[in-house]
């Protein structure tokens, strides 16, 4: 674990007491859309929540902080209407798939947009596996496993940061739901060709969704948002899998890769607890049963403790200690940047 002796982050010139109309903003961007939230930046407290559907799209420069901004600010701008109108915002908090490898144009550019848009007055940038152990932890030690389209693990002693995989469904991802459809595509289409490995079950669930098995490449390879397309077929996996070995060994391999990465990032010593986190983990029993079985494997004596939140109510934290009291979580140039 590495560690850092830095100061937690308190803004410069924060006042004693907030103004009772101040808010803050958290946004949550993941693979399958992003969440915006208004709370008061005195508690934390919600006001409201906005949603834009699809992923933030990625180019050359990594993530496009103009279509970032072309979908959040249109949502702070509904919200804000809706009550908060002339209410000044303090902060601002964000959490993003891919900030830590692909982040550089939005941390170059979303701090000056928001304050040119809200005059927001310092803004935490965060890998959404950050914002997410904050949902579900707060600030104790201990690792969280984001589980989504992609796949995250973090843990910090509160002094550095330790994280494995998020590499994206290309070169890592394991165990996460763009994982889980891919394995059950590929034994749909093994069963089209009648090698072994494959799952007549899962291919009638293909061409259900998808169409004749022949047509899936032509219709998948071409689109920009495969990773969610190939985790949309991880529900039907699940639902398979009691009476579908094959299905069922997917998603207990799926199990071994969350487990591993749990392992990787969990700080030793008495005290440290694991979260999941994510829309991964609502696949239910088929996915949780084989997974319980391999944290207890890998993690004896840490505690597995349901999340307290998500990763939206975590960039709200973030930014409501931005505006207040302070992040009691380690500052690191790629995780979790003040800007």
């Amino acid at each position: 674990m590495e560690h850092r002796n830095e100061p937690r982050h308190q803004p410069p010139g924060t006042p004693a007491v907030l103004p009772a109309d101040a808010v803050v903003v958290g946004v949550d961007s993941g693979g399958s859309g992003l969440r915006v939230a208004l709370a008061r930046a005195s508690d934390g407290t919600v006001l409201g929540r906005e949603t834009a559907p699809g992923p933030v799209r990625t180019g050359p420069a990594g993530i496009s902080a103009a279509h970032f901004l072309e979908s959040v600010l249109p949502a702070v701008a509904a919200l804000r209407a809706r009550g908060a109108a002339g209410r000044p915002v303090l902060a601002a908090a964000v959490g993003a798939a891919g900030m830590a490898t692909l982040g550089e144009e939005l941390r170059a550019v979303l701090p000056g947009a928001f304050a040119d848009a809200w005059g927001v007055r310092v803004t935490a940038l965060a890998a959404d596996a950050v914002t997410a152990y904050a949902g579900a932890l707060g600030a104790r030690p201990g690792a969280v496993v984001a589980g989504g389209t992609g796949l995250i693990a973090l843990g910090t002693d509160l002094t550095g940061w330790r994280r494995a995989d998020g590499w994206g469904h290309l070169l890592g991802d394991c165990g996460s739901g763009a994982w889980i459809g891919r394995a059950g595509l590929e034994a749909a289409m093994r069963a089209y060709d009648g090698r072994r490995g494959g799952s007549a079950a899962l291919l009638a669930r293909a061409e259900t969704l998808h169409g004749p098995a022949a047509g899936l490449p032509a219709a998948l390879y071409p689109r920009t948002d495969r990773p969610a397309v190939l985790a949309a077929f991880a529900p039907e996996v699940a639902s398979c899998a009691g009476a579908d070995p094959v299905a069922a060994g997917i998603l207990e391999r799926a199990a071994e890769h969350i487990a591993d990465a749990a392992e990787a990032v969990c700080p030793p010593g008495p005290g440290s607890v694991v979260a999941l986190t994510g829309g991964l983990f609502r696949l239910g029993e088929p996915l949780l049963a084989p997974l319980r079985a391999a944290l207890a494997d890998r993690l004896p004596g840490v505690d597995a403790v349901a999340p307290a939140g998500d990763p939206l109510d975590g960039a709200v934290t973030l930014a409501t200690g931005l505006a207040g009291a302070g992040i009691r979580l380690p500052e690191d140039p790629a995780l979790l940047r003040i800007a």
